[in-house]
């Protein structure tokens, strides 16, 4: 880590690219609870009064596509019409059946898809996540539940969230920067937005984690004012917010998106177990900062490439990690699945705020 400073972005629930990854993420958790070995590559898109369904499944499940997509929305907040999406918009269906050509492949329990991942955990923070991204989530998820609770009654349903973070050999010293674009009310001014986001949601989250900040380093709503959320004012599609989803930038990025696909797909997978890897690395004290990357070819087992760096901070010989790696998980597909018990409808859960460093979540789980 040789950077003096390090931003990282997160968006809220109701933003449109959230938006779209809660729906695919909805339809495939409704087929994993009625079929287990179900299978799913699923893309939502989002835009003005309008949401539209694509992808492949496989399954025996009888799940309404239609349905789940708009209480998903309703769920997250759009249930105005005049704001131009509702879950009253009109939705096109074209999901359809799995490629023959992909399913025999899968069939034999290979990878769903090539593709290279990488799972990454450090020191920085008590969930092992670099804090720049950490803060960035928490930032927008503490804004939602002002919303959800309506401890602020003038936010609307989408938002962003920007951190930058000062460092000194490697080690986070300060919040530099916060900037935050909160969707509102028209009955509430600006000048009020700005004072209360900051007193009530970035002072108490910087507070958690140690750190102090001022007014003046804050930025609220750039271009002054923001009245209309979500797709009438942006399109939004799944799988589009990858880096908010993983480490912020911080660490490298897989070449697929997780939203939307069932576990044979290894770009979720495998990204999942590469974090199980890291995470466990370091929370054993084997190394402050790992990553770990692994590679597949669809249709094989077992992966093309694992491998790992910790960054000149490990603290035992690297073939003492590499045999921990190695006994920790079986990273065949099957065994990434299995060993993770990735076939059940957890999938909801991870479509907000990253999929790494939350609690209940397998890939998560700090081995004893």
């Amino acid at each position: 880590m040789s950077y003096q400073l390090f931003t990282s972005e997160s968006v809220a629930a109701g933003h449109p690219d959230k938006i779209a990854d809660a729906i695919s993420d909805a339809i495939l958790d409704a087929i994993l609870e009625q079929d287990p070995n179900g299978r799913a590559g699923l893309e939502t898109i989002v835009g003005a009064d309008t949401i539209g369904l694509f992808g492949e499944i496989k399954t025996d499940a009888k799940v309404d596509f239609e349905t789940i997509a708009r209480e998903t929305i309703a769920k997250l907040g759009y249930t105005n019409p005049d704001w131009g999406f509702s879950n009253q918009s009109t939705i096109l269906n074209n999901i359809h059946q799995q490629s023959p050509e992909i399913a025999q492949g899968v069939d034999a329990e290979g990878a769903g898809d090539q593709g290279m991942m990488f799972g990454f955990a450090c020191s920085e923070t008590p969930e092992l996540m670099p804090l720049p991204i950490l803060l960035a989530h928490t930032l927008t998820k503490t804004l939602d539940r002002a919303r959800e609770m309506k401890t602020l009654k003038w936010l609307r349903p989408d938002g962003k969230s920007q951190v930058t973070v000062a460092y000194q050999d490697g080690k986070p010293v300060s919040v530099e920067k916060v900037v935050m674009a909160v969707a509102h009310d028209e009955a509430v001014s600006d000048e009020e937005v700005r004072k209360t986001i900051f007193k009530s949601i970035i002072k108490p989250t910087t507070e958690k984690y140690g750190y102090a900040i001022t007014e003046d380093q804050v930025v609220i709503n750039g271009t002054g004012t923001w009245h209309i959320p979500g797709p009438d004012t942006d399109a939004g599609l799944t799988g589009r917010k990858i880096v908010v989803d993983t480490y912020g930038g911080y660490a490298r990025v897989g070449g697929g998106a997780f939203s939307g696909k069932d576990p044979s797909k290894v770009d979720r997978s495998g990204a999942y177990a590469a974090r199980y890897l890291a995470k466990n690395v370091v929370a054993k004290g084997l190394a402050e900062r790992c990553e770990v990357a692994l590679a597949y070819v669809i249709g094989r087992k077992e992966p093309q490439m694992k491998a790992f760096d910790t960054f000149g901070t490990e603290t035992v010989s690297f073939e003492e990690i590499q045999k921990f790696i190695d006994e920790l998980l079986d990273t065949t597909v099957s065994g990434i699945i299995t060993g993770l018990d990735l076939r059940k409808p957890i999938y909801s859960k991870t479509t907000a705020y990253g999929h790494f460093g939350k609690e209940g979540l397998p890939w998560e789980n700090i081995i004893k």
